[in-house]
This record gives C-alpha cells, sequence and structure tokens, in this order.
C-alpha cells in the first residue's frame, strides 16, 4: 500500500497509514479501553462503572444490542472496547452548564468537529435557545415543558409534530413516549429503526412472520455454518466475536461475506484468555468471499442454484424436502425461477469468481444447522427487502429456520433499537396496539400511518412539519442528504432533543430550541426515595433490567420516562386519559401497563426481575410460522445491483474504530490502518491509477442525483483491497451525498450502502458543507 510522500498533499492533514490488521481485540483493545475511561471518569468512578456493565444487577451498555450470556458472564469485563469508548464519555466528570452556554455561541460550537463537541461533556441543566439568539441560556424544567406545550397545543394538527426516537431510549421511556405521541394525536413515530433495519423486520415480517431474529445466543455455541454478510463485528459488535470463536472451537465453519477484509472477520484475541493474550488460536473466518457492493443477491441465487444442481443429482441428501414440504410455501416457484438462472451471470453480477462461489456450496452442501447474521451491508440498498429474503431462501432450502444451531440473525446496531419498536413506537400501528390501547385507557389511536424518518425530512422541508422532537440520537448526523435534512430541521418553529451529550443536532435548530438533559444507562436514578431502573431489548429478544450504579454529574438531570411525563401533561392536561404522576412516580406502574398493552409483556414486572431476564414470545424460533400462508414463504426476485457509469463509483459508508453511530471517539481505525484523519476514501489501486490520481491525492467527491449538486469536499484518497469500482467513506461525514429520494423498495431505507458518485481533484473553489 503506497504511503503519502513528504511532497503529497496527504501529509497535510496528518493522515497516517500503514498495514491493516489480521487480528481484532487482544491487550490492546484493553488498555485503550481502561486509558479512555480513567481519563474521563477517573480511576474510582470508571471503574465501578466498567465492573456493572452488562452484569446482572448492573446496566446495559449504551452501545451495541449484541446479548450476554444467560450464564457464564465473565464478572470482571463483559464488555468491549466501544463499549468502554462510550460508557467513558457518559460517566465523565465533565459537565456543561449555562456558563459554558453564555461564553460559546452556537455558531462557535458548529466550527467544532464532531469529535471536539462530543468531548466537551455532559450536559447539566434544560437549555433554551429564544427566537433569534445566538447563545443557548438556561430554563427550568417547568418553563421548558411549558414551552413545548405551547408549541403542540398551537399547530393546526398534531400531523404537524414530528416525534423521533433513538435506540438508545429505555423500554419504559419509548412505552411511554409513543403513548403520549399518539393520545396527542398523531402517528408521526420515525425512529433510527427506519435508517438501520427497517428491511431486515419488512423481510422477515412476510417471510416468517416475525421481524426480529430467530437465534439465540447458545446456537453460536453448537452450530455446523455460521455466515456473515455485510457486518464488520470486529468494530461493530465486538462481543460478537466471542460467541464466534466458541462456535468455531466446537466446530462450526465461519463464513465471511463483504467488500472489505475486515479484521473482525479474520481474527480475533480474545483477552480474557491464556491463547487470546498470548495471540494464539485466533483465526475466525475459514471462507472470505470478497464480495462487490450490492452483490449479495446475485452472490445467493447462484448458492442455491448450485445446491438445487447438487439435489438433483443425489436427491433427498441436499435439500430438506421434508422441512419444505411440512413447513414453506412457494417452494416450486422458486425452484422453477432458480432453474431459469445463469450461473455465471450471477457470479458476475456478483462480483464473486464462481470457484470461490462452489466453496461455500461445498462447504453448506451437507449441513442443515447454518445461521446467517447481517447488518447494514445487507439493509441500506434498493433491493435490500428482496436481498434479505434471498437469506431466508437459503435458509429454507435447508431447513434452517426453527431449529437449534440455526436462523436468522439480524445483528441490531443500537442497544434498544429493538426494544423501542416493541413498545410500540413505529409509523405504523399493530392492530393489537390498538385495541388494547383503546380498552387500557379510553383513547383511540389515529388511523392514519405516521411519518418514517425520510418522510418526516421531507415533511420539514416542505413545511408540513412545524415542531421536531428527539427522544436521544444525533438525528441531523444519523439521517441522509445532510444539507436537505438541515435545512429541513432550520424550517421547524421548535426543536426539542432529549440528550445526554452536545452533538450536532442542537446546533441546527428551529427557530426556537430545547435541549433536556437526562440521566445516563450509568446513572442512579432515585427519586421519591425509591431507586428506579429500566429494562431494554437485545438482538435475540431478551428483555432484562438495566440499573445505573454512578452518582449524576448534576442534580438537575431528569431520566427519560419523567421528561416525557412532563411534556405530556403539560401539553394534554386534564384531557389525558393517563395518569402521568404515577408514571413519574414509580416504573413499575408503566410496567404494569406495558404488561396490559403489549403482546408478550404479561407479568413483565416480574420477568424482567429474573437475574437473565426473559425471552419475548418466537414462534418461528420454534418452527411455527405466523404469515399469511401459516407457512415461510419463499419469494421470487430477479437479482439487481447497480452499476456505475464512466468516472462513477459505488460509495458506501462505513464507521472507523474509534466510532459508535454518530459518535466519535477518536480519529484511529486501527484495524484498517488508518490513523489521525477520518476524511479519507477507500479505493482500489486499479481505480486510483485509471483515474489519473495517486494515493494520499486530495479529492472532493460529487454527484448530482435528482438534479441537485451534493459535495462532500476534501478527502484523502487511500489505497485499499476493496472490489473495483468501488470505494468507502466514513459515516456521518459523507452522508451529504446520500440521496435522500433513493430509498429501499417497501423499506423506505436511504442507500447509504450503494451511492453513485464521482470524484475530482480538490479545488480551492470546492463547495463546502453549509448546515
Amino acid at each position: 500500500m503506497k504511503k503519502p510522500s513528504a511532497e503529497n498533499p496527504a501529509r497535510l492533514t496528518g493522515l497516517r497509514i500503514d498495514e491493516p490488521k489480521t487480528v481484532a481485540a487482544g491487550t490492546t483493545a484493553v488498555a485503550i479501553s481502561l486509558k479512555m475511561v480513567v481519563e474521563e471518569a477517573g480511576l474510582v468512578r470508571g471503574n465501578k462503572a466498567l465492573l456493572k456493565m452488562n452484569q446482572k444487577g448492573g446496566f446495559d451498555c449504551s452501545s451495541c444490542a449484541w446479548p450476554d450470556p444467560d450464564f457464564h458472564r465473565s464478572p470482571v469485563a463483559e464488555y468491549c472496547e466501544n463499549g468502554a469508548k462510550a460508557l467513558a464519555e457518559e460517566a465523565t466528570s465533565k459537565s456543561l452548564w449555562g456558563d459554558f452556554f453564555a461564553k460559546n455561541s452556537v455558531y462557535d460550537l458548529a466550527q467544532l468537529t464532531d469529535l471536539e463537541i462530543g468531548k466537551k461533556g455532559r450536559l447539566a441543566e434544560p437549555m433554551y435557545l429564544p427566537r433569534g439568539a445566538t447563545h443557548y441560556q438556561p430554563i427550568s424544567w417547568e418553563g421548558a415543558f411549558q414551552k413545548i406545550a405551547e408549541h403542540l397545543n398551537a399547530l393546526d394538527s398534531p400531523d404537524e409534530a414530528v416525534f423521533y426516537t433513538s435506540g438508545r431510549a429505555s423500554n419504559e421511556a419509548a412505552f411511554v413516549y409513543q403513548l403520549f405521541v399518539r393520545e396527542y394525536g398523531t402517528n408521526n413515530l420515525p425512529d433510527c429503526s427506519n435508517m438501520c433495519h427497517e428491511s431486515s423486520g419488512t423481510a422477515l415480517s412476510e417471510s416468517i412472520g416475525i421481524g426480529k431474529g430467530t437465534v439465540m445466543l447458545e446456537d453460536f455455541y453448537d452450530t455446523d455454518i455460521i455466515m456473515i454478510m455485510g457486518q464488520n463485528p470486529g468494530t461493530n459488535h465486538p462481543r460478537m466475536m466471542t460467541a464466534l470463536q466458541k462456535g468455531k472451537r466446537n466446530g462450526a465453519t465461519i463464513i465471511g461475506v463483504n467488500p472489505l477484509h475486515e479484521t473482525g472477520l479474520l481474527g480475533f484475541n480474545d483477552p480474557q484468555t491464556v491463547k487470546g493474550v498470548l495471540n494464539m488460536d485466533n483465526k475466525l473466518a475459514e471462507l472470505f468471499v470478497q464480495i462487490r457492493m450490492n452483490g449479495d443477491m446475485a452472490f445467493l441465487q447462484a448458492v442455491a442454484r448450485l445446491l438445487l444442481e447438487e439435489e438433483d443429482k443425489a436427491p433427498g441428501t441436499v435439500l430438506d424436502q421434508e422441512f419444505i414440504q411440512n413447513k414453506t410455501h412457494g417452494y416450486e416457484e422458486y425452484a422453477a425461477h432458480l432453474r431459469r438462472q445463469d450461473v455465471d451471470a450471477l457470479a458476475e453480477l456478483s462480483g464473486v469468481p464462481l470457484p470461490k462461489i462452489k466453496e461455500v456450496v461445498e462447504a453448506i452442501k451437507h449441513k442443515k444447522r447454518i445461521i446467517i447474521c447481517w447488518a447494514m451491508g445487507l439493509t441500506q440498498h434498493a433491493n435490500s427487502v428482496d436481498t434479505i429474503k434471498e437469506v431466508v431462501n437459503l435458509l429454507l432450502l435447508k431447513g434452517a429456520v426453527g431449529k437449534p444451531g440455526a436462523g436468522t440473525c439480524p445483528v441490531r446496531g443500537h442497544s434498544n433499537v429493538q426494544g423501542d419498536r416493541t413498545m410500540g413506537v413505529w409509523e405504523k400501528v399493530k392492530p393489537e396496539w390498538r385495541e388494547n390501547i383503546r380498552e387500557v385507557f379510553g383513547f383511540e389511536v389515529p388511523k392514519k400511518e405516521g411519518y418514517d424518518t425520510v418522510k418526516a425530512i421531507h415533511a420539514m422541508h416542505d413545511g408540513r412539519a412545524k415542531v421536531f422532537f428527539s427522544l436521544g440520537g444525533n438525528f441531523l448526523s444519523a439521517t441522509p442528504d445532510t444539507n436537505y435534512t438541515a435545512q429541513g430541521l432550520r424550517q421547524c418553529k421548535l426543536t426539542v432533543q432529549i440528550s445526554t451529550k452536545l452533538n450536532r443536532s442542537h446546533l441546527v435548530h428551529g427557530e426556537e430550541a430545547i435541549i433536556l438533559p437526562t440521566l445516563a444507562r450509568s446513572d442512579e436514578d432515585i427519586h421519591d426515595g425509591a431507586e428506579q431502573f429500566v429494562t431494554c431489548e437485545n438482538s435475540m429478544g431478551v428483555i432484562q433490567a438495566s440499573r445505573g450504579v454512578l452518582d449524576p454529574v448534576s442534580d438537575q438531570l431528569w431520566s427519560e420516562p419523567r421528561i416525557i411525563c412532563g411534556v405530556a401533561k403539560a401539553t394534554l392536561g386534564q384531557k389525558s386519559k393517563i395518569d402521568w404522576d404515577s408514571y413519574q412516580k414509580h416504573y413499575d406502574n408503566i410496567r404494569n401497563d406495558i404488561a396490559r398493552v403489549i403482546p408478550g409483556c404479561d407479568d413483565y414486572n416480574r420477568k424482567v426481575r429474573q437475574p437473565a431476564g426473559y425471552y419475548l414470545p418466537n414462534a418461528a424460533r420454534h418452527g411455527v410460522f405466523e404469515t399469511k400462508t401459516g407457512k415461510a414463504n419463499f419469494n421470487v426476485a430477479e437479482a439487481s445491483a447497480p452499476q456505475p457509469g464512466p468516472g462513477e463509483y459505488l460509495m458506501m459508508t462505513i464507521r472507523s474504530h474509534d466510532q459508535f453511530n454518530t459518535t466519535i471517539y477518536g480519529l484511529e481505525d486501527r484495524y484498517r490502518g488508518v490513523h489521525n484523519e477520518r476524511r479519507v476514501v477507500f479505493m482500489n489501486v486499479l481505480d486510483i491509477i485509471e483515474a489519473g490520481f495517486s494515493s494520499g491525492d486530495v479529492v472532493d467527491i460529487h454527484n448530482d442525483h435528482g438534479g441537485r449538486e451534493r459535495v462532500a469536499s476534501t478527502f484523502v484518497l487511500v489505497a485499499y483491497d476493496i472490489p473495483r469500482h468501488c470505494i468507502a467513506t466514513y459515516f456521518p461525514e459523507a452522508n451529504v451525498l446520500v440521496p435522500i429520494d433513493t430509498v429501499a423498495e417497501r423499506s423506505n431505507t436511504p442507500i447509504y450502502k450503494t451511492v453513485l458518485v464521482k470524484l475530482r481533484r480538490k479545488s480551492s473553489e470546492s463547495s463546502q458543507l453549509v448546515f
């Protein structure tokens, strides 16, 4: 890999490049984790929190949603490097009061990088930005609630308000939030699911009757095949690697399918074992399939087509004919579709050489305990729903759903994003939610479908939505088409953020803006003389308690449930049919009503107090498919993938190893060998040469989708092992290029992973971000 020379413009950025790592975690990860926690929180406070994170009787990590072991949890370190970094930033002793905002205007703060903004510390008291003001100023809780109520009650229709939810909100907060919004009179409940696994939920609901995965953590320990598609576990779900390693040691074959050779797919040193410390026994994926971006559907169909050929040669030995006959619908149509396919053409479309596809077929041909995992690499394309249904098709051919050691595993990216949806945060309304809310509370849930994230952005931009309310998250940085989204937020009359830390969304605001500081997962929550806890749901449908252990940095912090109840009381007043005071007084009262409204949550207060929580019902896990046909459904779709034109590239956005979602912890992407810089473009060296560039050149990335130019300026080219005509850039810096009006069919998810772009050499006249 070519490194920037002394004369190369890349040196001006401080960029340093070395060889990508082949093994993840190890003692380096431990050292970095402890260093950051101690620097932010101090030795005593930091270690107190680390020892309670992801432990029974402790609190859930606020980063990824990978499950904790039901048994045999490590008593010392049941967390990963990024989980420790997330904890460090919320356990920090630094706090932001009114004097900080008096010294720093919104404009001045907006000039900072996302890294610098996030490092400022915890928000300490409610803040208000009046119309025309340049600085936030303190406001009382009651004053903030009254101001929000005035805006909401002045709207011509409740549908002029948008209520967004981040995946870090607890189940209790999510439940009271959707209850308030629906009693207020709208279903405008976009959430971060709309931008990540909405495609998974849509595909799985139609195919197997539930929009969640079907496996448990223990299935990874005793299975034959684990296929990981469009996912980078080493950075995004590091604790998953312990399960992968355990499965491999027990005989599983691990197959990685991804455009990049991600370190977490290749090897893992478990720092809790002697072999891990000594760099022994660390290999993970035995087969790595480097796929062209969005070539997954073609790859899966090629595998299925070849399996069908093998079944034809030896009937009854390759496909699970009994399962297909008794448990599935649409097999004949799907088989006929496969027989019409040209395997060579599918291989070409996927970007995977046919011999490599045949290796995969050989590995799984006689195996029936197969787990397929995936993340954003599959969900953020125009054809994502059909691609994920193709995942299900392959599993159904092998009878690999509804049995131990087999099934679907969409790996959620945020700690309680799955729980938010379970609790009713959705722009759609399930019939059972509507009926139960009517019976329990006596009001009618609106029938009109609300705005999802993309529709909410359009509504703000067009002036149809005038109040934006966010329960957690960094909406601006997470969403596509950043400048377009910023324009929409700026047109709102009021923007409200419930937040733990300062972020970019506080600095791109409506005519008025309010920040409501909230407790973090790690904070103790004690009020009215009672210690409170909340609950969360992980990727595998386990709901468990989360209890903070740290003294909050401010006595002005309220919990999310208390804040929402305060807004609801101020807005709805005496006309509300819900006892918000009881919810504020004790969260058991919230959980009692969760049990009455949300299916699968009966006896909720008792179940969540069990040491490891409890599993939600999952019929598909047991081979029962609650679909319209009463069976698991095969899906027929033509494989497709966008093809770049002359001078074009397919761009996907990715995370560095020093970030979680929109939160930037530092400038080190050590697994990929990139240091001290985030504005980089990973590009095949042959493409760099063909375009007349050199590794280290500074370029602008641009497109004009929909007739509107988008430019992300000042990026450094980095030669990398990536398929031809494909490039990768970090999220959220490149989100400005993701068009708002190109989305996944049926799920409406933005296409962060297949953005057509062009490159041009950096010039001084290049457009800059304007948000």
